[in-house]
């Protein structure tokens, strides 16, 4: 495990929508920050070790778009052995069946520039089920440097349901909602 450094630390979470399973905490530095695809051929490859936490992004409302189900990556988790050693933040979703130091749901998703979307591979993560603290373990100097200059991706679908879907939704915490303005006058 990493050292948490001295610095002021920043949630990665500020919507009070985030779903953690398994009452772990950790200081973990990250590993493999980037989409579903990528990942799961990181995991199949072998780069993930024990001790790694996951940042999968880019897969949740506007991103996915839709926030797409991370089966696949927390199944090969657990077929490699690494279900109780390997942390995986997402703002994604999970199944039921989900087991492991996992944190899905993370609103405001990194489409939008929420914190998941400033996670730098090397980073520390702290993640304390128990306290429902979701940590990014930089200074508030580098944090405002990676905010500045941060720039929102090139969607995914540009015309289509799909497309609508992505503009008009809301963040989870506010249901994942495409109608919240629909009767404000």
């Amino acid at each position: 495990m990493s050292k948490i450094a001295t610095y002021h630390t920043h949630t990665c979470k500020s919507e009070d929508d985030v779903t953690m399973s398994e009452n772990l905490i950790s200081q973990i530095v990250t590993q493999g920050v980037q989409r579903e695809e990528a990942s799961l051929g990181a995991i199949l490859a072998g780069k993930i070790q024990a001790g790694d936490i996951l940042v999968i992004r880019y897969e949740g409302r506007k991103g996915g778009p839709g926030m797409r189900e991370m089966l696949a990556p927390t199944s090969a988790i657990i077929g490699a052995g690494l279900g109780d050693a390997v942390g995986l933040i997402t703002d994604g979703r999970f199944s039921g069946g989900t087991y492991g130091m996992v944190v899905g749901h993370v609103a405001p998703e990194a489409a939008v520039g929420g914190a998941i979307a400033l996670v730098e591979e090397g980073d520390s993560i702290t993640i304390d089920a128990p306290a429902r603290l979701l940590q990014l373990n930089i200074s508030e100097e580098e944090l405002a440097r990676r905010r500045a200059n941060w720039q929102p991706p090139t969607p995914r679908y540009t015309k289509g349901v799909l497309a609508k879907y992505a503009k008009l939704v809301s963040s989870s915490s506010l249901g994942a909602v495409t109608d919240l303005d629909l009767f404000n006058n």
